[in-house]
C-alpha cells in the first residue's frame, strides 16, 4: 500500500522583515518621487492630498519593515511633506498642532502596515503548524486520490 506524505514536512519560517536602513532608503526615494509628482500634477497648495499619498507610502513600506523602522519612516515622509509639499517650498517650518497631527498620521500609517504584515505572517504560520488541519480537497488524510466521504475521488474534471 502506498502511504501519502506531503513533500514539505518541515515548518516554513515566517519571512524576516527588511533591514531598517533599506526601508528608510525606500521612504526617502519614494517620498521624493511622490511629492515631485504631486507638485507637478496638482501643485503645492494641497497638503491633504500629499499627506494621504505619503501615508499610503508609509503603510506600504510598513508591510515589509520592522516596528523600529516606523518612526524614521514617518519622519522622512514628514520632512518631504513639510519641506516640499506646502508653500514655501524648500523651507522647513513647525506649526505645532498641524505638524504634530501629520507626524502622528504618518507614524500610525507605518505602524498599521507593519502590524498587518505581522498579523498575516503569524496567521499563515499558525495555519501551517496547526495539527489536523484540513487538506485542500476536504479530507484529513489518505492523499489526493483517497476516497472522499461523498464517494468521489476529487481527480475528475469537476472534482467528482
Amino acid at each position: 500500500m502506498i502511504e501519502w506524505r506531503p513533500l514539505g514536512t518541515g515548518a516554513r519560517p515566517v519571512p524576516s522583515p527588511v533591514a531598517t536602513p533599506l526601508v528608510w532608503a525606500g521612504a526617502f526615494g519614494g517620498a521624493l518621487v511622490l511629492v515631485a509628482v504631486l507638485n507637478t500634477v496638482v501643485g503645492t497648495g494641497h497638503p491633504g492630498l500629499a499627506l494621504l499619498a505619503l501615508s499610503l507610502l508609509a503603510a506600504v513600506l510598513g508591510l515589509c519593515a520592522r516596528f523600529t523602522a516606523a518612526p524614521g519612516t514617518a519622519v522622512l515622509c514628514w520632512l518631504f511633506l513639510n519641506g516640499f509639499a506646502i508653500p514655501p517650498a524648500g523651507t522647513l517650518t513647525w506649526a505645532g498642532p498641524r505638524d504634530t497631527t501629520w507626524l502622528a498620521c504618518l507614524l500610525t500609517a507605518s505602524l498599521v502596515g507593519t502590524s498587518l504584515a505581522r498579523l498575516a505572517h503569524a496567521r499563515a504560520a499558525y495555519r501551517r503548524l496547526a495539527p489536523g488541519r484540513a487538506r485542500h480537497f476536504g479530507g484529513r488524510g489518505g492523499g489526493p486520490y483517497a476516497a472522499r466521504p461523498d464517494g468521489g475521488r476529487g481527480d475528475g474534471p469537476y472534482g467528482s
